[in-house]
């Protein structure tokens, strides 16, 4: 990985943030992880400069990413917004002016749950997602993920708002393999398995109703409008992506030791919940994915589909 990352010129600490964000990904199963390497890579954008505060308040904060790598931009958004929430129980960061993915956005919602704080992300992107009663792509795959502290492993949500997250095509394609029936257009309003004609068309939401298509476009006005970045078409959706952070101290409304304890109470009691036939154990957001990480550690190894194990050593020379 770091391989693959230095050929494009990150420094150190650049490439510290990138693989740590994509190995999280990776341990997990999620499709946010090295997969990102492969095809055109991560490349360093020519016109990457220092990364700006061009608006601050003791609560928030907006970045100019400067075409920074989107992992390196968030995660120094993700600090600031904690260091503002530390000083005064709240901080919002907003970024734009990056072009490159975030990666799996949860990291940074389970990165400020542990610190005992609870963590909203948002993520926007160019248009790849229509909209309910439409096959046009309008909206990005748009991630929100929300992260809880508790007595244990935080509870943490990531999720795209669309039915797969763009890199699900491509990892589909690199493997040669269909995505799911039902969950994506080509390009001409037809539904399609083919990873391909899905890129050249569009993702559905997550529900394939108005609800998803809803909740895609509220992601859509916190990173786009609200962050001065591109949305929906308008101003340049090719270099100008933005993203939202929200840190909140537990500690403006209760206790925070009580609240910990209560988000573990409440997971304990939804995990205990009698069983359907066939189901073997219930998981709250984030517990599937810790358990695949502990298991994969345990094992030390990490599967690696054969097409993408080659994509990998092609990235990395």
């Amino acid at each position: 990985m770091n391989s693959a990352l230095n050929k494009y010129q990150y420094n150190e600490g650049e490439i510290a943030v990138i693989s740590e964000v994509l190995m999280y990904a990776q341990l997990r199963g999620n499709n946010q992880g090295v997969v990102k390497l492969i095809g055109k890579g991560l490349p360093k954008s020519s016109e990457a400069g220092e990364i700006k505060v061009v608006k601050d308040t003791k609560l928030s904060a907006l970045l100019d990413g400067s075409h920074n790598q989107g992992m390196v931009v968030l995660k120094q958004a993700m600090d600031l917004a904690l260091a503002k929430a530390k000083e005064h129980g709240f901080g919002m960061v907003g970024t734009n002016n990056t072009s490159t993915s975030t990666g799996a956005i949860g990291y940074f919602a389970d990165h400020i749950a542990r610190q005992d704080y609870i963590g909203l992300v948002f993520a926007g992107s160019p248009e790849t997602v229509n909209t309910h009663g439409s096959f046009e792509a309008v909206f990005g795959t748009n991630p929100l993920a929300l992260g809880m502290p508790s007595e244990n492993d935080p509870v943490v949500l990531d999720m795209a708002t669309s039915a797969m997250a763009y890199f699900g095509l491509i990892e589909a394609k690199t493997a040669g393999k269909s995505i799911p029936e039902g969950i994506a257009y080509d390009s001409e309003g037809h539904l399609t398995t083919d990873p391909a004609k899905a890129m050249d068309g569009a993702i559905r939401p997550f529900d394939k109703n108005y609800k998803g298509a809803g909740l895609s476009m509220m992601v859509e006005i916190l990173t786009g409008p609200l962050v001065a970045a591109s949305f929906t078409g308008f101003g340049d959706t090719v270099s100008n992506w933005g993203n939202l952070v929200m840190v909140i101290d537990p500690g403006l409304l209760t206790d925070v030791d009580l609240f910990k304890k209560q988000v573990s109470q409440m997971a304990q009691k939804v995990k205990s919940t009698r069983k359907l036939p066939g189901v073997e154990e219930i998981f709250v957001p984030g517990e599937r994915g810790n358990k695949a990480t502990s298991a994969t550690v345990m094992s030390g190894e990490i599967e690696v589909e054969d097409n993408l194990l080659r994509g990998l050593k092609l990235a990395a020379g």
